[in-house]
């Protein structure tokens, strides 16, 4: 296993040092399900609320945006693309979000708290029809770039 990189040498939590690096680009994409009833995913479409799906998608792009203020050793990033998709399937709403920039530092968190607060906000959405909605599945899928190279899951590096 490799150093974990965001603590010093007295074990005390750190913001790594990426000045050294080059700047590459980089790409995460992640994954995330927000389990629903299908009686409610029927009723999405009129939801009061306006297109829960509409406005998950902003809030990830969003949320990815600004990581950095949420994550305590995350570096701000200038994103170069976000892209977040949100699909209706039989059992919930699937999220995935592409997340690309030109930096010294991966963008995995961003990628990661995109699917996250998209999933969070499908929730508030649909909340008023039903509290048991579960936001599951929530991972990395893959990330492109940097010194540790490019990793798919499922298939390593």
């Amino acid at each position: 296993m490799s150093k974990l990189s965001h603590y010093d040498a007295a074990g005390s939590p750190r913001m790594v040092d990426v000045s050294g690096k080059p700047e590459t680009k980089r790409t995460a994409r992640a994954h995330g399900f927000v389990r629903i009833a299908p009686d409610v995913l029927a009723q999405i479409p009129e939801n009061p609320k306006g297109n829960p799906l509409e406005v998950a998608r902003i809030a990830g792009i969003t949320a990815a945006k600004r990581t950095w203020e949420l994550i305590p050793m995350c570096h701000p990033l200038m994103l170069k693309h976000v892209d977040v998709d949100c699909t209706i399937e039989a059992e919930g709403v699937r999220i995935v979000s592409t997340v690309t920039t030109l930096s010294q530092t991966g963008v995995e968190m961003e990628a990661l708290t995109s699917v996250s607060v998209a999933a969070l906000t499908v929730y508030d959405m649909v909340k008023a029809l039903d509290k048991s909605i579960e936001i599951q599945d929530v991972y990395l899928l893959e990330k492109t770039g940097g010194k540790s190279g490019d990793w798919r899951r499922g298939g390593g590096q």
